[in-house]
């Protein structure tokens, strides 16, 4: 069976390692958004869930489906919806200093601060099984990313802790996906789901070919060897 890999124009110049490890392991063409013809299946990585729609409603199997990647990129939605089932999260809307300064702007969710600024940890699942966590740290900026200049270090997650992250698997249908979670006071509050999720910090602080990993999933999916 051969697939379509579907990329952003920009985003495929930015992924090059990870496009060359998904045409390694799987018999798959490169494809912008545009692209309207036939495949077996398809892995969207442009985190526009109308695109997997689009297949999905002509029966091709699509990693990640269309729900979970409607879900992932409304932080609104997705807040509500953890909310809603029992997911910690920090106060949405907030309206205070430092969050909002004067007044609030449509089209953007306003969150109280976490107590511990700068730390993150981000959890790598696939087929709602956790692979691997990596803790992100800063000590010059409030945002914690690899590709910003924070440090990474494998992490190992508690027996609190991968409770919290399995039951958020439990509530979603996803196949490579990545959740964050901010640290507060200790404990680990849910922040957001990456639907498109990068491996470069995998590679770089662990021996786990994820890409591969996440090609012999797909590959079970859709009944090939």
């Amino acid at each position: 069976m051969s697939g379509i890999l579907i990329y952003s124009e920009k985003e495929a110049k930015r992924n090059i390692f990870a496009i060359n490890k998904f045409k390694e392991n799987l018999d798959i063409k490169l494809a912008d958004e545009n692209y309207d013809g036939k495949a077996d299946f398809v892995i969207n990585r442009t985190n526009n869930y109308i695109i997997a729609q689009k297949f999905e409603q002509k029966g091709i199997r699509v990693f990640n489906p269309s729900s979970l990647s409607m879900l992932a990129n409304n932080k609104q939605l997705c807040y509500e919806f953890m909310y809603k089932n029992g997911i910690e999260i920090l106060p949405i809307n907030y309206s205070e200093i430092p969050a909002v300064k004067e007044k609030f702007e449509p089209g953007f969710v306003y969150q109280k601060p976490c107590a511990t600024l700068g730390k993150d940890l981000r959890v790598w699942a696939i087929g709602g099984k956790i692979i691997t966590a990596i803790l992100r740290e800063s000590d010059t900026d409030f945002r914690s990313n690899f590709c910003l200049g924070g440090k990474a270090t494998p992490y190992e997650l508690n027996h609190d802790e991968t409770a919290l992250v399995k039951k958020v698997l439990s509530l979603i249908k996803s196949d490579y996906i990545g959740i964050d979670f901010l640290f507060d006071n200790g404990h680990l509050i849910f922040n957001e789901i990456e639907d498109t999720v990068g491996a470069r910090m995998v590679y770089d602080k662990t021996d786990i070919d994820i890409i591969k990993l996440y090609c012999n999933y797909i590959k079970k999916e859709v009944g090939t060897k």
